[in-house]
């Protein structure tokens, strides 16, 4: 691309020159006698600068001196008061932004807790048929405790209530019965429970749903009533309930507390899950102050469906108080803390039932604690801070779960709860200190020390001045190399201007330099001399730009209207421009990756006149000025791309040449910064030529009059066409047509063979179970196929060979099924793996011929080994169009159905894959999800076409383990076992030394690690490719990963280590993979490429990196506020 903007540029400039104005250049040779002497005004200036220095001085150390004996005490007493306010505010961030994540990753794991329990009731009713509500959690104490952990507070409440109809209500209670043994053992078991036994907790137990009748003495009863109920059935911690041998199993929540029933009604009318800020008795002498949630339970893994059912909800008591210790350290005391909510509270007391408690309106909902340090402890029902501290006070948002309060049933209320945090006196008094008598000497010694300063300032400012008028000299001479000395004196002259008056930009010289009369305006000549720059009346200027590639250069080209067909010409020039710039980035799509179809040029005109001219700087230059350009510019920032537009200006001049059929006026009017609403015009495409071309014999370039024929007036003229696919289409497309052009050669290796393949029915559906993992198929030499001399002898033609329609729409369906599969990850999406394809690719279209005997072959004669050696084959691989497949298939799905985290993260997630899989996880499941799609019923043509034989299956299905499984570069133990192959593989041993078979079986080891790190280049090849193509891939991981950071899926924040862990990919991965790729020799040129690649990306990133971790946080923040 760096090539394609170097040609436009040269263009553009030459046609600016050619068309425009030319410029000479000239320089003198001057003595040192002509040196012009600097200004008096300079000397000047700089001495009232240093008398008015002195002054000021003078007058700040009188007013320190007269102020020092009333300041001192008052401005300690300040010091004081602000570090009070400074370290309490910090104290009171550190508290609410703390207790607010851990509420916050509490209530997201509470979320995560009731989905994961929905997801797997939808996955045990398509194995064993069961269903809501007779469903048994399992594992449930396991995944209890994990909840427990992320909660943050000490013995929370977990507990599961299934929503039973009244018809379920008797099959609910033999359900009950048959599972409560059962989760009764496992609880037992995993929370080391050892006061009761299954039997007594059973004896415990009441088999059927009731609640405690309190017109009844607390006596048990059954539910009578119509309507759902919701039996209390898998709890954590398992126990009694505290004071009596009960167990809560089967108690009817809803008739056992009003609470309870009041949040499943909000709960049920919103959706959403609730809370309820309330007192929990748990016996005579001990209370604890918190709240009870109601998180609903979804059937089915859907979590975003509206049309959900709720079946269950999770109960969760938890108290608050837990949230504010261990915040603060041992010292930052005196820190009080109000819980407000403006919600009723209400009190349970201790036995089976919840009532609701009369409360004061003094106590009502509110909750004061005290923070010493990392301790917290409640201070007491009511706002209890000391009102002497209101206007320090910090109040933000705890806990808000987003309920739409106009969906709210009629008199129910679901509380926001906030924070309130005021410092007390015993605080403040920490912070009081006796400085007053030290400050005041402190401020006596600064005072003497700066009476000394001063009487040296004189001496600095004399040694200042100096160094000024040295740097002014140089400057001068630098000045009198560059410009011919009327130009350098003119520019000493606007230099005195712009001290007394302000900046003049532009340089004044006798005449313009060279311009050509016939293309200069009228100059504003009086005297005989005239500026540096002239004044074009009638110039039409194009802008283009090339959207989404920002570093291709920004150009701009003019012509002047003088030639009346220069408006027209402009208008030609812009649509070649946008014609060329369609075929060089499909022609480079190639080499620069599926992306680079993307790029469009964003094209705009307008007609005005503009000033040329000779700037001042660092580094002179022609330059057009005037309003024209920032319109011009205008017209191209406001465009679209791949389309050209006009100012009306421009549209008229077009409109006046009778040029009217090649605009269209825009849909709607474009509002530009600094000029209001302009109507604007799209430019037409022309489609084709109605005459050929002449010239004007005078003046060598065409008529107005051709110019307007060569457009073409007939057919229908239009815009520029959309095939309106989007990216992911695209990107289906060029992986479709890279593997049919692969399933082509395969094809033609056969002699055009494809027949139905039915007899290896039973080999594919054997292949991949018996109990082996992908891994454990894992082969560290795979046998290449042998080629006879004879077929390499033939060259094989591909052009007549068709894979058919059929097989092309399987081939085109299977891939947008595995596009389909990829998730929505940031990095490891099918954008992806479309990128890791381009660079396969184009590795292997770069595989050369090293040495002798790389080569295997059929028969042992030498000479066949010769013969194909010059074929240009290395190691087998580029003579088999299998493996060449098998390796660009394998890219496209080394990572389907990626999730999003690494697998290390799955194993202690403790996930279905990492269950099954143990290691590479996320390798193993995308080879085994995306084979068993292609064994499918509908892909029996396009597998017909892949591979004929046993041994061809066999041989496909080994590169693809082999190949996906290399992509697992974590994996310590794989990684050592391919750093032996590749030493033994690329040992210095001469291979024509050893026997025929002993050099088989080395070439088979040499490829078979050589496509192995292929598909590692090609994974991480972002990082050895252009500096911008890195940034958007490093960009996307870091957005993944530290997404997955916050939704709690990651132990460590990843921008924290980010970038030193870069630079260790780089030096300890990338450059050594890159250099491996280099000593192998058999990419080619393409090696040299990666690791120069790889090198510079390293050192821009060291420049670069940090500034960048800072932005990909501010554009992550961005996206979660949008």
């Amino acid at each position: 691309m760096k090539s394609l903007a170097s040609k436009k540029s040269q263009f553009t400039l030459q046609t600016a020159h050619s068309s425009t104005v030319g410029a000479c250049e000239s320089s003198h040779s001057i003595s040192a006698a002509e040196q012009v002497h600097i200004s008096p005004i300079v000397g000047k200036q700089e001495e009232a600068n240093v008398l008015r220095a002195r002054s000021l001085v003078a007058l700040i150390l009188l007013f320190s001196v007269t102020g020092v004996a009333t300041a001192a005490n008052f401005l300690v007493q300040q010091q004081e008061r602000t570090e009070f306010e400074n370290h309490f505010e910090g104290y009171a961030t550190e508290i609410v932004s703390v207790s607010r994540s851990k509420a916050n990753q509490f209530l997201d794991a509470l979320d995560v807790f009731a989905s994961s329990i929905g997801a797997q009731a939808a996955a045990e009713h398509s194995l064993l048929n069961t269903s809501w509500p007779f469903y048994r959690v399992p594992e449930w104490s396991v995944q209890a405790q994990k909840l427990a952990q992320l909660t943050n507070v000490e013995d929370p409440i977990i507990g599961v209530a299934p929503i039973v109809r009244e018809d379920q209500r008797d099959q609910w209670n033999s359900f009950a019965e048959e599972q409560n043994p059962i989760w009764y053992q496992e609880s037992i078991e995993n929370e080391g429970y050892t006061d009761s036994t299954v039997d007594q907790l059973l004896r415990w137990t009441l088999p059927y749903i009731h609640y405690y009748d309190p017109e009844n003495n607390f006596l048990p009863a059954r539910v009578s009533r119509p309507g759902e109920v919701l039996p209390y059935f898998q709890g954590y911690p398992i126990g009694l309930v505290p004071g009596i041998p009960v167990m809560t199993t089967n108690i009817d929540v809803l008739l056992a507390s009003q609470q309870t029933e009041e949040l499943y009604r909000i709960t049920k009318a919103t959706r959403r899950p609730t809370i309820g800020f309330t007192q929990i008795v748990i016996d005579a002498d001990t209370t604890i102050t918190g709240s009870q949630i109601v998180q609903p339970i979804y059937e089915g893994p859907d979590t975003e469906a509206d049309d959900r059912e709720m079946v269950a909800i999770t109960l969760i008591s938890i108290r608050w108080l837990d949230y504010f210790r261990n915040v603060l350290t041992e010292g930052e005391d005196g820190i009080t803390v109000v819980l407000e909510s403006a919600c009723p509270r209400l009190v349970d007391d201790g036995g089976s039932t919840l009532v609701r408690q009369n409360i004061t309106d003094s106590e009502r909902n509110i909750v004061t604690y005290k923070v010493d340090g990392p301790n917290a402890v409640l201070m007491g029902e009511a706002d209890l801070h000391d009102p002497a501290y209101d206007a320090l006070a910090v109040s933000e948002v705890f806990v808000d779960l987003h309920v739409d309060q106009s969906q709210l049933p009629e008199g129910s209320c679901v509380p926001i709860l906030t924070l309130h945090v005021y410092p007390s006196e015993e605080l403040e008094v920490s912070f009081h200190t006796a400085k007053a008598a030290i400050y005041t000497a402190v401020v006596v010694v600064i005072f003497s020390f700066t009476s000394l300063v001063f009487l040296l300032y004189d001496f600095f400012v004399g040694k200042r001045q100096r160094a000024v008028m040295e740097r002014i000299m140089k400057q001068d001479r630098i000045v009198s190399d560059v410009f011919p000395s009327a130009i350098r004196d003119r520019l000493y002259e606007n230099q005195t201007k712009n001290m007394i008056n302000g900046d003049a930009d532009l340089l004044e010289d006798d005449g313009p330099l060279g311009f050509d009369d016939s293309f200069v305006g009228k100059s504003s000549r009086t005297d005989g001399s005239a500026p540096l720059a002239d004044l074009f009346p009638s110039v039409t200027v194009v802008f283009a730009d090339i959207v989404g590639f920002t570093a291709c250069l920004h150009t701009v080209t003019a012509f002047s209207r003088l030639r009346r067909w220069g408006t027209a010409m402009l208008r030609r020039f812009a649509r070649d421009c946008q014609t060329k710039m369609k075929d060089v980035t499909l022609k480079l799509e190639v080499t620069l990756g599926p992306d680079t179809s993307d790029l469009e040029l964003r094209t705009g005109i307008h007609s005005g006149q503009v000033t040329a001219g000779v700037l001042r700087g660092q580094r002179s230059r022609f330059q057009l000025f005037g309003d024209t350009m920032n319109t011009a510019a205008r017209m191209e920032s406001n465009g679209e791309q791949n389309r050209i537009q006009l100012s009306q200006v421009t549209a008229n001049l077009l409109t006046e040449a009778g040029l009217a059929r090649w605009i269209i006026p825009r849909s709607r009017k474009m509002f530009v910064k600094g000029k209001g609403e302009m109507q604007t015009y799209w430019l037409r495409k022309s489609l084709r030529s109605i005459k050929p071309k002449t010239a004007d014999p005078k003046s060598g370039m065409e008529t107005l009059a051709e110019v307007a024929a060569t457009e073409g007036s007939s057919g229908t003229d239009d815009f520029f066409d959309y095939d309106g696919m989007n990216k992911t289409e695209r990107l289906i497309e060029w992986n479709v047509e890279v593997l049919t052009s692969l399933l082509e050669q395969i094809i033609g290796s056969r002699g055009g063979i494809v027949d139905q393949i039915s007899s290896l029915s039973n080999v594919e559906n054997n292949i991949g179970i018996g109990g082996k993992t992908v891994l454990e198929e894992f082969t560290p030499i795979i046998p290449f196929k042998r080629f006879d001399p004879e077929e390499l002898r033939s060259p094989r033609r591909t052009s007549t060979v068709d894979i058919g329609e059929e097989a092309k729409s399987q081939l085109r369906h299977y891939i947008s099924t595995i596009a389909g599969m990829y998730p929505d990850n940031a990095f490891h999406n099918f954008e992806h793996a479309s990128h890791v394809t381009a660079s396969v690719k184009k590795l292997l279209a770069r595989i050369v011929n090293i040495s002798e005997g790389n080569v295997l072959v059929a028969s042992t004669p030498i000479e066949s080994v010769d013969l194909v050696n010059l074929a240009g084959h290395s190691y087998g691989i580029t003579s088999d169009p299998l493996t060449q497949f098998a390796v660009v298939f394998s890219a496209i799905i080394h990572d389907v159905d990626h999730p999003g985290v690494p697998n290390t993260q799955l194993v202690k997630e403790n996930s279905r894959c990492a269950q099954i899989y143990k290691k590479s996880i996320a390798e193993q499941n995308s080879v085994d999800v995306a084979w068993d799609i292609l064994m499918g019923d509908k892909y029996a043509e396009l597998r017909a076409c892949i591979y004929q034989t046993e041994d061809d299956l066999r041989r496909f299905r080994q590169l693809v383990v082999n190949t996906v499984m290399a992509t697992d570069i974590v994996d310590r133990e794989l990684q050592a076992l391919r750093k032996a192959r590749w030493e033994t593989a690329f040992s210095n041993v001469d291979a024509t030394a050893k026997p025929l078979d002993d050099r088989v079986e080395s070439d088979d080891r040499k490829a078979t690690i050589v496509i192995e790190h292929l598909i590692q280049a090609s994974d991480v090849s972002h990082t050895m490719q252009h500096w911008h193509i890195y940034k958007k891939w490093s960009e996307r991981f870091f957005m993944e990963c530290y997404s997955a950071y916050k939704e709690g899926r990651a132990d460590c924040d990843p921008s924290q280590n980010w970038y030193k862990g870069e630079i260790r990919f780089f030096d300890f991965y990338v450059i050594p993979l890159a250099r491996k790729l280099q000593s192998c020799g058999v990419f080619g040129v393409s090696s040299d490429e990666y690791l120069n690649y790889a090198q510079a990306n390293r050192d821009e990133w060291v420049r670069e990196g940090e500034a960048l971790i800072h932005q990909y946080l501010a554009t992550f923040e961005e996206e979660i506020h949008i």
